[in-house]
């Protein structure tokens, strides 16, 4: 039976600017015809200066912890993120489909001063989805109209630099899905200032497009041919793109709606983008009987800009999709249960059950997490699975949390199962409740007796 599951992308150049106060609109939060499952965010032109790049690596980035403190309460666990200078890549999921998710790999790939600096360049996460590889990619590549040749180096440099020789990874071309977006710097060509800016007055969005796509399909694709031909796959021309309906989004004066009025006056350009490419399917010989690929197929439902965003001089750009898939994964590889009635007067006893083709480490380990965690490492308790071990079989394993670890709380918990071998949550419980102490008293029988 097929999923339906909606992503929804974010990108967006934020000119080293810090968080607005409001993200209601560029996270859809107020929208409730969407049910949104997973949340791809890619920021450029973050603070990169030194002192800023030191304490985000002590510290959460001050966007990292303001996405995941909007979204934690609305069940959405960060799953991944990777970070070059001023390019960052999060990825937010409903804790549900974490055990459905396995992150294979993070790769940063720097383009800029000969391949040696990260202000330019890319950075990628590349997972498994219920079964299926997906590649997400957040780019920044090299801006001004006259670099063209350079941009479509820079892009042809970080594809191929995400194959992975050494590890059980297919090579990106095999990849179900490849989402690809950022701040590409494209330009609009041969139309002069004033022509563009009457044309966006106007809203004669189509005439502009045209000569941008022209210069994406033609430009693009003859630069790249050359480099991919071993593969006989002419990738860029696989790429698809919603219309772009809405207003170009660079350049703007800081905190305004109004194009470059500065001495300069950069002409208006498309540079945020939102890409992606579905895995093309084999052609069957002619009498041979087609076989039926796995059902995996992206629908766009949305691709627009925010106008309300003036921090940056570049508005955000963001595409919702819905990705309607046959799930070639459909039961979790550990099932969790905490035992019967959880009390803090005796340790919390957990029941977990493995498939049989996990294979478990003495490294894996289970957490205790209130409902609402940020990330993985928002854990309040765990152990490790070969501690505390009370029983184990074939089929049923049993392991407890010491009642010294246990909060006094009322909020619901969760428990996550962690795989050290697939770096990866494998198993989550239901949500599930811990009886405070405050509620108990031991009774004659020393039974636990309602507190009066």
């Amino acid at each position: 039976m097929a999923s339906l599951l909606s992503i929804h992308v974010v990108t967006w150049n934020v000119a080293s600017a810090a968080p607005p106060p409001d993200l209601s609109d560029l996270l859809q939060l107020n929208n409730l015809n969407l049910n949104l499952d997973v949340y791809v965010i890619g920021l450029q032109e973050m603070n990169g200066g030194i002192m800023s790049l030191l304490s985000d690596t002590a510290f959460e980035d001050p966007w990292s912890s303001f996405f995941m403190d909007v979204l934690s309460p609305l069940s959405f666990v960060k799953v991944s993120s990777v970070r070059m200078q001023g390019l960052l890549l999060l990825i937010f999921a409903k804790y549900q489909h974490l055990p459905f998710i396995q992150i294979l790999s993070t790769k940063s790939t720097p383009t800029g001063l000969f391949g040696y600096w990260g202000n330019k360049g890319g950075v990628n996460i590349f997972l498994k989805f219920y079964g299926y590889y997906v590649s997400i990619i957040n780019c920044h590549l090299p801006p001004h109209m006259a670099n063209n040749d350079q941009r479509l180096e820079h892009f042809d440099r970080i594809l191929e630099m995400q194959n992975f020789e050494a590890q059980d990874i297919p090579n990106i071309l095999d990849h179900d899905l490849i989402l690809w977006f950022g701040d590409m710097n494209f330009r609009i060509e041969d139309f002069g200032l004033h022509f563009v800016r009457e044309s966006i007055k106007n809203q004669c969005y189509s005439d502009l497009w045209e000569k941008d796509q022209d210069c994406w399909e033609m430009g693009l694709c003859l630069s790249l041919q050359l480099s991919i031909a071993k593969r006989h796959d002419p990738l860029l021309r696989e790429f698809q793109e919603g219309p772009l309906l809405f207003p170009p989004t660079y350049k703007f004066d800081k905190n305004s709606n109004n194009y470059d009025t500065s001495e300069k006056k950069r002409k208006p350009a498309w540079t945020d983008r939102i890409l992606w490419r579905l895995k093309r399917q084999p052609q069957a010989a002619v009498h041979t009987p087609t076989l039926s690929a796995p059902h995996f197929t992206l629908f766009p439902r949305s691709y627009v800009s925010h106008m309300l965003y003036s921090i940056s001089d570049h508005k955000p750009v963001t595409s919702t999709f819905d990705l309607e898939l046959k799930p070639l994964v459909s039961a979790p590889l550990i099932t969790l249960l905490p035992e019967s009635l959880c009390t803090e007067e005796s340790d919390l006893l957990i029941s977990y059950s493995l498939t049989a083709d996990f294979l478990s480490s003495p490294w894996d380990w289970i957490g205790l997490y209130k409902v609402g965690l940020r990330h993985i490492n928002d854990y309040v308790s765990y152990v490790w699975v070969r501690d505390n071990q009370v029983s184990f079989s074939d089929g049923l394993n049993q392991v407890y949390i010491d009642i010294s670890d246990i909060p006094e709380t009322e909020d619901q918990f969760l428990l996550f199962y962690y795989s050290n071998n697939l770096h990866s949550v494998v198993g989550i419980s239901k949500p599930f409740k811990i009886q405070p102490r405050s509620f108990l008293a031991e009774g004659p029988l020393d039974e636990a007796q309602p507190q009066i």
